[in-house]
């Protein structure tokens, strides 16, 4: 099925949706895509815009400091290939445990920011060379990390239940995935399935919708290092909402404790996962690939967590850096009708080349520095690529969720400050 947001991908379009039967179906790389666990996290605070205002550059021009940032960004972090090994295993949780981050941290992330499925021995050599420098880096392209004031409340209750308590408090939005470790896992395991499909015979329209059956030894390996990239983006976020604690603390003078930065929730876009739903009238397991797609799972889910179980699942939806974002919540409806998947966010409507031809990375900073925004950019041409007319209008997109009852809306964002990889 299609989300509202969606746009051409290799193999699976962006945006689009698939379930598998666990026993008889198959898994799809195509399905995931190369940026394993791309995903966003919302953090919140007790600040208001009058709070920050004032140091708003100085803020965010630390945390492009204390985050690397673009193309070739190295980490700050240095691991062993021993523990490189359990990063890819343990997941965000690894990082905590280096006292980069709260235990608490770790409750609120889908699958508690590790998925237990994760074998490091299915993970290629070069994976791991191209992901352990890059632990804790926000990488280019629609990558971004924004400090944002709360716009507008919908949903009151619920965005008290999420932290969310008051228009102008101020959040901080992460978008990252699992960087070069991730994509290398997926090509490895692409030219495997290539293989596959030769083998079997099997005929594609496209050669990045090779798949492998499930319980196949092809499927299981590729699974498990699926796995493994969806934990190092985990990681990866939580190295980068420790280092955007210490820049706010840094510039502010107050503590994160003081500041109550904590995590609302941390949702996957590209992804393949092990769960249980109602089709056809009868409960079955199944292989979902959300690509581009975000879980939405309603009230009562025990992946859902304690903190939010009776009201349904967070669901963060970055917009564009010139509109707006949003956190919805996860529905029923979209138990019943969608395999608890919603939109990821506005969708391209223009390429990135398009984009380029169009616009002049100056041209867009500056026009955004007018309208309040201020834009860091690691690189102007990353700044022209993501000019905010490249993407659908983020209200057509959430309008048509919310509209459909597969999320409903909780409250919107506006961005403030704007670091771009």
């Amino acid at each position: 099925m299609a989300m509202p947001d969606i746009h051409w991908g290799y193999g699976f379009p962006i945006g689009g949706v698939a379930a598998f039967d666990a026993d008889n179906g198959v898994i799809s790389p195509g399905g995931i895509g190369f940026d394993i666990n791309c995903g966003v996290r919302l953090v919140r605070t007790n600040l208001t815009v009058a709070d920050i205002k004032p140091k708003l550059k100085e803020i965010t021009d630390t945390i492009f400091k204390n985050v690397p940032s673009g193309v070739g960004a190295h980490s700050k972090l240095r691991v062993s290939p021993q523990e490189f090994d359990r990063l890819l295993e343990e997941g965000a949780k690894f990082i905590v445990d280096k006292g980069m981050g709260w235990r608490e941290d770790v409750e609120h992330m889908e699958e508690n920011g590790c998925m237990k499925s994760a074998e490091s021995s299915k993970v290629s050599q070069k994976a791991k060379q191209r992901g352990m420098p890059e632990i804790g880096t926000l990488g280019a392209g629609n990558h971004f990390l924004e400090i944002q004031r709360v716009d507008s409340i919908f949903e009151p209750e619920t965005a008290k239940r999420f932290g969310i308590t008051s228009p102008d408090q101020i959040v901080v939005m992460i978008h990252t995935g699992s960087r070069g470790c991730g994509h290398q896992i997926c090509t490895d395991h692409l030219k495997i399935l290539e293989e596959l499909m030769h083998k079997m015979n099997v005929k594609l329209p496209d050669r990045e919708l090779a798949y492998a059956p499930v319980g196949s030894k092809e499927a299981d390996d590729y699974f498990g290092a699926m796995s493994c990239g969806a934990n190092f983006a985990w990681a990866n976020r939580q190295a980068i909402t420790h280092w955007v604690r210490q820049s706010f603390a840094s510039v502010l003078g107050r503590s994160p404790e003081e500041m109550e930065m904590r995590v609302v929730y941390d949702v996957c876009h590209n992804i393949g996962k092990l769960e249980e739903h109602v089709y056809e009238g009868k409960r079955r397991k199944v292989y979902v690939h959300r690509k581009g797609a975000t879980r939405a799972f309603g009230p009562g889910k025990q992946e859902v967590p304690q903190a939010y179980r009776d009201v349904g699942q967070p669901v963060i939806i970055p917009g564009d850096m010139g509109t707006a974002s949003y956190v919805l919540v996860g529905t029923q409806q979209a138990m019943n009708e969608t395999f608890g998947s919603t939109c990821h966010g506005a969708g391209r409507v223009m390429s990135r080349n398009e984009a380029l031809r169009r616009y002049k990375g100056r041209d867009v900073v500056d026009s955004l520095g007018a309208e309040g925004i201020y834009v860091h950019p690691a690189d102007m041409m990353v700044a022209a690529e993501e000019a905010p007319d490249a993407y659908k209008d983020i209200e057509d997109v959430i309008g048509a969720v919310s509209g459909a009852g597969i999320s409903r809306k909780v409250a919107r964002m506006r961005p403030l400050g704007v670091v771009k990889g």
